[in-house]
């Protein structure tokens, strides 16, 4: 039993002591920091018997011993100094000062705890290489990223408007100091029209830059052909109306001004046809106006052209003739003409009015009409000359007054003969015409 007891004791002493002796083990931790920046280095002992305590530097020169300076560097300062704690810092680290740093416990025998200082080299800012302005659509674009002084080595990514492009080359090298690195990635794309005002971003990322990135941009300017496009004010057009069609061109540099062609010639009525800007107006459309017109645009990148087939449809007019002949020898014809006149506002807005002048000028169903009415007219008045004349050819005569008047007073038959009718000497012819 009395063994039993010394055998507990015995054991709670080695258990004291074993804590005493882990209590006066120095405790360090490993320092990051970013070139330039402060390191603060710190060794603690739980329980300390009046034991010094030393910081020494990878090259095992002593900074500090207790509260005490050794090495003469201005960028080392003491923090803090205690029978537990010597903590001491080191400003504006330079990559040098990267290496295991040792902290000392002056016990039998000395106890010593490791702490290695990581000095993060920070990348410069990125530079893009590489771009020549403007760039012709369809060519290919070889653009270099590069950024020097990362340590470790950055990472490069690549953005065209907020969207990542994987399919890029990387190359990391070594610096000449030997610490740091040189990183570059390249971009290699064929550009199109969509390409144009595009936003192409590299980013750098590193753990020195505190989640905030660095980043260059370049916009991208890409020049192209034109593209063409011709949009009518009206997708209905009638006779009489006035129609605008606007020749939409999209290119870089833009192309200015565009030609209007009709039928692969010029426009046959520049009076009425009338281009200004992209915008070609016709006004007091007819069926002449029908046929394919042509929009061309061109610039220094090509040019393009699109067409349009205009088909002018029939006026909705009601158009009542009358016509009134009264007599074979007078012809008369009255001619009414209602006319209901519109306005019809094209799809784009502009508005045009039908001018009835306009419409009795032109070609189609109303003119038929009218010159069928003329027809009439022209018919009935052939006819009443012909029967006039047919009846003043009945009453045309010659007449002699007091008929053989000279043969009934005559005394004897020579007489008789001398004034009869058809006599040299004495007769007299009279004629009468009915006019």
């Amino acid at each position: 039993m009395i063994w039993g007891k010394s055998f507990i004791f015995l054991f709670q002493i080695c258990g004291t002591l074993e804590k005493h002796f882990q209590g006066q083990f120095p405790l360090t931790q490993n320092v990051t920091v970013v070139e330039g920046g402060t390191a603060n280095l710190t060794c603690r002992v739980d329980q300390n018997d009046n034991t010094s305590l030393q910081w020494s530097n990878p090259a095992q020169q002593t900074l500090y011993f207790d509260d005490k300076k050794a090495l003469r560097d201005n960028r080392i300062e003491l923090v803090r100094a205690s029978w537990h704690e010597l903590s001491i810092s080191v400003s504006d680290v330079s990559l040098s000062d990267e290496g295991q740093y040792t902290c000392s416990l002056f016990t039998m025998p000395v106890k010593t705890s490791k702490a290695f200082l990581t000095v993060l080299g920070v990348p410069e800012k990125p530079q893009i290489s590489g771009f020549i302005s403007p760039v012709i659509e369809g060519e290919r674009m070889q653009l270099t990223c590069k950024t020097s002084g990362s340590k470790p080595a950055a990472d490069i990514r690549w953005f065209k408007n907020d969207k990542e492009i994987k399919d890029v080359k990387y190359l990391k090298e070594e610096d000449a100091n030997r610490r740091t690195f040189t990183v570059s990635s390249t971009l290699d794309f064929r550009v199109d029209r969509s390409d144009d005002g595009a936003v192409v971003s590299c980013r750098v990322d590193h753990e020195s830059l505190n989640s905030t990135p660095q980043i260059a941009m370049q916009v991208l300017e890409i020049h192209y052909t034109p593209s063409v496009k011709i949009i009518p004010s009206s997708s209905w057009p009638e006779e009489g109306q006035l129609i605008v069609l606007t020749c939409e061109s999209k290119g870089k540099p833009l192309p200015e001004p565009v030609l209007w062609t009709k039928d692969g010639g010029e426009l046959p009525d520049p009076e009425r046809m009338v281009v200004n800007g992209r915008d070609l107006t016709i006004s007091f459309l007819n069926k002449t106006d029908n046929g394919t017109y042509r929009c061309e645009a061109t610039n220094p990148i090509g040019q393009n052209s699109t067409e349009y087939v205009l088909i002018v449809h029939d006026v909705s007019n009601t158009l009542l003739p009358t016509t009134v002949i009264p007599s074979l020898t007078t012809a008369t014809v009255t001619t009414t003409v209602a006319l209901t006149t519109s306005t019809t506002t094209s799809a784009t807005g502009i508005s045009s009015t039908r001018d009835p002048n306009a419409l009795l000028g032109q070609t189609g169903p109303d003119h038929a009409v009218i010159g069928g009415i003329v027809a009439v007219v022209v018919f009935v008045t052939l006819c009443s000359i012909i029967l006039l004349g047919r009846y003043l050819a009945r009453h045309k005569g010659t007449y002699l007054t007091n008929e053989a008047k000279g043969a009934e007073d005559a005394p004897d038959a020579d007489t008789a003969i001398i004034n009869a009718e058809g006599s040299q000497v004495n007769a007299e012819e009279k004629k009468e015409y009915f006019i």
